[in-house]
């Protein structure tokens, strides 16, 4: 597998000649001999597999070509270099060395967050970022097949409506437990220790001292990283998600139903995290508070990490809570989840300020550009019980378009503006759409026009790197349960 992998190279004189069909399934092949070697406990046979992974020529082409077709393309770190060019690209596969292998520093900046407050994030430079890529190539089969079943965030072939399926599932039933913990942890991915990560994460010691000690640069000085690991590192979700992993084999070993009395007791504990985000089951608020809570704190001050106390709470499912942007809370014996306030207030604020920045704006380019936007949160949302947040995002939608209108045309009369800006389009009277042809119309999409379905939750065994999922899958990708990109407030 080695020789393949690498004298492929040999051949190859551009990036153009580089065919990534055959790229991908060499290291997915690779990628499955890992997981193999987990599954069987063979310590000394995942790092020889890792070895090989990342000094493939396969592997180094996808680690490239991954972080230079993201979203990130055209950010440069402290170096300012952008690989644009195939001709950059293709060289950049041959600094991928971890003989003489220093990383720079990272470029801090700050994000706001929903709260006010602002979130910092740290930028590697484009080869760190390739290095952080390969690396996270040869771990991502460990932690796959190590990990928690209803760990959900940041892992292949999972997304958000798995992790809202899976409190359904926990929380529906008549005979459901009553009590969630919702547990949030202080900035979770600043405050990893680093010598937690370095003793127990599974993969180049080396490469990870170097990536969590590379320390970041804040208006031209340098900082050092002593703990955590930076936000916006490619490698940096997995390295978390690992972190985290255990806490579900923890709790299920240590509430088990029993019996007392002559009845069993069942204390009816479960899990269901997205990332650091997580909720926790019980039978009992008391059971939460005096058992499960100060579990969870130890888990996580072995690692480094704490638990918010202002953020932590005990919430009864009739009174309902949110989590990833939807509301769950039980009416009767009857659970729905339902899109949360804030997730509503948040995506009619994308939208009003979309319109204000078209003030003077074409009304095609309006369209074009709302429609990704409602079509996002839409596909989002669509697996709840969405009707009604549904109806109120379209009527908001079109009294902010009206009042767009309006202001364009203060001295006409309202039915001049309802022709212009206004069309029949199938059974909608008022659809805020152009004209482009006698029958053709460039319209806005409407949140009501699309079908509430039901989502199959992905299972918890699942691993896309153990070939007896493959069919399982494929079956999925036929689906398309694909991982949602809209990100939830």
């Amino acid at each position: 597998m080695y020789e393949k992998s690498c004298a492929s190279s040999n051949h190859i004189k551009s990036w153009k000649d580089i065919d990534f069909g055959t790229a991908e399934y060499e290291v997915k092949k690779l990628q499955m001999r890992i997981a193999k070697a987990v599954k069987e406990n063979r310590v000394g046979k995942i790092k020889s597999l890792q070895w090989t992974l990342t000094h493939s020529f396969y592997a180094k082409a996808i680690a490239v070509k991954r972080v230079t077709e993201n979203k990130g393309k055209r950010t440069p770190g402290v170096d300012g270099v952008c690989w644009i060019s195939n001709e950059d690209k293709f060289n950049a596969i041959f600094t991928l060395q971890r003989r003489g292998y220093q990383p720079q520093p990272l470029r801090r900046i700050y994000i706001p967050k929903k709260n006010g407050k602002k979130r910092p994030l740290s930028i590697p430079t484009m080869k760190d970022r390739a290095m952080q890529t390969l690396h996270k190539m040869a771990l991502e089969p460990v932690t796959e097949t190590l990990a928690d079943g209803t760990s959900y965030g940041f892992r292949p072939n999972r997304c958000v409506q798995d992790a809202i399926e899976q409190c359904f599932v926990d929380l529906a039933r008549k005979t459901a437990p009553e009590w969630v913990l919702e547990g949030d942890i202080k900035g979770c991915f600043d405050n990893i220790n680093h010598e937690w990560m370095q003793k127990n994460i599974p993969m180049d010691k080396e490469i990870l001292h170097k990536f969590l000690k590379a320390g970041f640069v804040e208006k031209g000085k340098l900082n050092a990283t002593d703990q955590g690991t930076p936000q916006g590192g490619t490698i940096s979700p997995t390295l978390c998600n690992y972190v985290l992993d255990g806490l579900e084999r923890l709790l299920k070993n240590k509430f088990k139903r029993y019996w007392s009395k002559g009845r069993q007791i069942n204390p009816k504990v479960n899990l269901v995290r997205y990332a650091d985000d997580f909720i926790i089951t019980g039978a009992s608020e008391e059971l939460l508070r005096n058992e499960v809570l100060p579990l969870v704190k130890e888990f996580t001050h072995e690692r480094g990490l704490e638990l918010s106390d202002e953020k932590t709470v005990i919430t009864n499912i009739h009174d309902g809570f949110d989590f990833l942007g939807c509301n769950i809370r039980k009416y009767g014996d009857k659970l729905l989840t339902k899109p949360s306030k804030q997730n509503v207030k948040s995506i009619m604020r994308k939208i009003r300020g979309t319109i204000k920045k078209f003030r003077t704006g074409k009304q095609s380019d309006l369209i074009k550009c709302l429609n990704p936007i409602i079509r996002g949160w839409v596909n989002f949302q669509k697996y709840n019980v969405s009707s009604v947040a549904f109806r109120y995002v379209d009527w908001q939608t079109f009294k902010a378009l009206w009042r767009w209108c309006r202001r364009r045309h203060k001295n006409k009369p309202a039915a001049w503006i309802r022709d212009k800006y206004f069309h029949r389009i199938g059974n909608r009277s008022w659809t805020f759409s152009e004209k482009l042809t006698e029958d053709n119309y460039l319209a806005l999409v409407y949140a009501t026009d699309t079908n509430i379905t039901r989502f199959t939750r992905i299972k918890a065994e699942a691993n896309p790197y153990d070939e007896i999922w493959m069919e399982y899958f494929a079956e999925r990708k036929n689906k398309s349960y694909s991982n949602f990109k809209f990100v939830y407030e």
